[in-house]
């Protein structure tokens, strides 16, 4: 995976983010939300973390537009020097990276490849997850026949700390489990999401020339602004491409 920048290739660690599931207002066509931007939540101020919004300039003249900005820009505390965006430059940005893009996609889909099998594969945690599931069971069962026996328990403190202990094993044994649970769900979801990303990808025959919404929604995670020159477009499989 790389940074693009003036056309020099910076090899990067891999950025596997949690892909998060597209909003509503991020699909495409009659369904998304009338009045919301596909550009809404989708380009971050690289000064301070925020996201951009969208402002109308001029909304009473004829020389009406729609501009995006950091929404902390003007805050009392903070004044980042991030500069706006209109949507025609954020359209030929957006152009510009996705044809760099497309011409590493060879290099792109190989890198893929290799760490596929390695970075996505699920088997030793299905193996754990159930594992625990038995051990979470047999726990509950010690739990349960403990609580029937309590009452012919003569020594009630060495009842309690045998019932304590067996509460301990299960909240690890349950959280544990929780988490092993969530890992596979990440892997499984990212998985997915970088499928559907190469696909798209793959099909996409030729450089761009216009700005395409459905390529904007299938491929870009989001945007950064650093400055004017410095506008840096996160993708889906997580390649980070410099406009």
């Amino acid at each position: 995976y790389y940074v693009k920048n003036n056309h020099e290739a910076i090899i990067v660690p891999a950025i596997f983010d949690m892909v998060q599931i597209e909003l509503e207002n991020r699909n495409p066509g009659p369904n998304r939300r009338s009045g919301v931007s596909i550009f809404s939540s989708r380009i971050k101020c690289g000064e301070c973390g925020s996201w951009y919004g969208s402002k109308v300039w001029h909304s009473t003249s004829k020389y009406r537009r729609t501009i995006y900005q950091c929404n902390r820009k003007y805050d009392k505390d903070n004044h980042c020097l991030t500069p706006h965006l209109d949507e025609e430059t954020i359209k030929t940005l957006f152009i510009s990276a996705v044809n760099k893009l497309l011409a590493d996609r060879d290099e792109i889909l190989g890198n893929f490849e290799l760490i596929k099998a390695t970075v996505f594969d699920t088997a030793d945690l299905e193996n754990e997850q159930a594992e625990l599931q038995n051990e979470i069971e047999v726990i509950a069962g010690m739990i349960q026949q403990a609580i029937e026996n309590a009452q012919f328990a003569l020594d009630q403190e060495e009842y309690q700390k045998r019932y304590n202990g067996l509460v301990d094993r299960f909240d690890l044994a349950k959280a544990r489990h929780t988490a092993v649970t969530n890992e596979i769900t990440d892997k499984q979801t990212r998985l997915s999401t970088i499928n559907a990303f190469l696909e798209t990808l793959t099909k996409q025959d030729n450089l761009l020339t216009e700005f395409d919404e459905k390529l904007w929604c299938s491929l870009v995670d989001y945007a950064t602004v650093y400055d004017k020159d410095n506008v840096r477009f996160i993708f889906k499989d997580g390649t980070v491409i410099q406009a």
